[in-house]
């Protein structure tokens, strides 16, 4: 067992702002020698300015890093890389048009009258990866291998670089079940030789498994570090979420669902190392909640489902045959509708109007030969912006120009105006402020009491509880759950996402 001497990397204090939003408020965190440490939060909780910050790519507004007892402070990644700080991402930062042993020692090759010693990196490289199990061609191109090939080599990389501290950010996202258990036997061998690893990871039982201690970001503050063996997985996903479990229970819809006439019927809906297959079915003039934390394949789900991702197993049931939506042309000539999660990105047409962005989905479902004139466009979007109390000063003004909840109106107006029966909201209320939270929780019940059919994926369990028919829970990229009636608490959602249904609840004090 570790004790507090034997801490390498140790960050006090560490402030960072992004113009009027703080990322990190005094955050304290350390990293021990000889122990994987889980580093864990959704969107937006400070995970990756935290991990910039202690590997040089950020410089924190505030606080201090200590590296083994002495101060210090990176002004590049390469600087702390050689002060022995390695990290490996999800996508594998190296060259896949270059060989493997090229890969492991580019810039540190051994020469001889200036020229690389190509027999002698060949054979370094192969010493190097059989600490890892590893026996390929290291002549080979590195594209030419797996992604948990490539991974390994990452990892082997960034250790022969570094040795201290290893970072591995989402590493068995990509993984088949037999790659991550390689994986894990290569990372145990690196915690026995001494090094401090940090595991970013949305796969809870992958923590527990691996993990010696956790820590728990929450909008930028840190909530707790607990060694893995003091917490069980609901009390996890209760640090994680932040909701007060024994207070806050709000009356489920009931009755919506029982009665409505079934839209369609999903039927073993996945695609390979994204989602197994699912079965739910979808009825008209209900929301079916989706809860889960992020990773858990929610919003996977939700893009199978709009057809932005083609499944490779299982289809809709819908207007008396089976389908798979191999496009979003697909979905709207449906009449579906996506709201996705990340607005600005996926959501936005940020230099063109409010008035443009709201009958741009419309004017592809009725096609190029039948355009909307001026006068018909200003009719729609006006009526949109007074229906919805859309903030703008002109019908004409830029969309990047509105706040993110009126963005996000724009948005479900786009998807209104084209008279659809099935809509899709990703995370709809994240990043608004609260008038424009509770006008959109509003207008989710006034859709679902109009006869509209919705699938609403939220991270906000008191909101997802208020407003849902039923609620699914997805887990590690299954669906584990449907709750009804009842059970539709937050306290059910956070057992169901934790895989411990029969475990009692406390109170929480974060």
């Amino acid at each position: 067992m570790t004790t507090d001497n034997e801490v390498v990397l140790e960050a006090r204090g560490i402030i960072k702002t992004f113009g009027n939003h703080a990322a990190l408020k005094g955050v304290d965190i350390s990293f021990r020698r000889g122990e994987v440490h889980a580093l864990l939060g959704e969107n937006g909780a400070g995970k990756s300015t935290l991990i910039k910050i202690v590997t040089g790519a950020y410089i924190p507004d505030g606080g201090t890093i200590h590296l083994e007892g002495q101060p210090v402070s990176f002004a590049t990644p390469q600087q702390a890389q050689s002060l022995g700080i390695g990290t490996v991402y999800q996508e594998v930062n190296l060259l896949p048009n270059m060989t493997v042993s090229d890969n492991l020692f580019i810039g540190r090759q051994p020469t001889s009258a200036g020229i690389v010693n190509r027999k002698a990196t060949d054979e370094m490289a192969r010493e190097v990866l059989s600490r890892y199990g590893l026996d390929i061609d290291v002549r080979a191109e590195l594209s030419t291998y797996s992604v948990a090939v490539q991974q390994i080599v990452a990892i082997a990389r960034a250790v022969e670089l570094s040795g201290k501290v290893l970072i591995l950010d989402e590493p068995t996202a990509s993984l088949d079940r037999h790659e991550v258990d390689k994986l894990f036997q290569i990372i145990r061998t690196l915690k026995a030789r001494g090094l401090a690893i940090v595991f970013i990871t949305h796969f809870l039982d992958q923590v527990f498994e691996l993990s010696d201690r956790v820590t728990v970001l929450r909008n930028g503050s840190l909530i707790g570090s607990e060694r893995i063996d003091a917490l069980n997985r609901t009390s996890l996903v209760r640090m994680m979420l932040g909701k007060d479990l024994v207070q806050h229970h709000h009356t489920p819809v009931e009755g919506q669902a029982e009665g409505g006439e079934t839209l369609m019927t999903v039927r073993q809906l996945g695609l390979t190392g994204k989602v197994q297959p699912i079965d739910l079915e979808i009825r008209k003039g209900e929301v079916v909640g989706v809860a889960g934390l992020l990773g858990s394949g929610r919003t996977e789900m939700a893009r199978l489902m709009f057809g932005i991702d083609i499944a490779d197993s299982g289809g809709l049931h819908i207007d008396g045959r089976e389908r798979v939506v191999r496009s979003a042309r697909e979905a709207v000539d449906l009449g579906f509708g996506f709201c996705p999660e990340d607005r600005k990105a996926d959501g936005i047409f940020g230099d063109l109007s409010v008035r443009e962005n709201i009958v741009i989905a419309m004017q592809a479902r009725l096609g190029w030969f039948k355009a909307l004139n001026r006068d018909e466009q200003m009719e729609i979007a006006g009526n949109f912006i007074e229906a919805l109390d859309i903030r703008t000063a002109s019908a004409d003004l830029p969309v990047k120009l509105l706040s993110g909840g009126n963005q996000q109106k724009v948005i479900l107006a786009r998807w209104l105006a084209t008279d659809p029966r099935f809509l899709i909201l990703d995370e709809p209320t994240r990043g608004i402020d609260v008038g424009a939270h509770a006008e959109i929780v509003r207008m989710i019940s006034r859709l679902r009491e109009d006869g509209l059919a919705l699938v609403v994926i939220s991270s906000e369990l008191d909101e997802i509880v208020s407003y849902s028919s039923r609620v699914v829970v997805m887990r590690d990229r299954t669906l584990v759950a449907e709750l009804e009636g009842a059970d539709i608490t937050p306290s059910k959602i956070v057992q169901s996402i934790a895989g411990q249904a029969g475990e009692p609840v406390a109170e929480v004090t974060a």
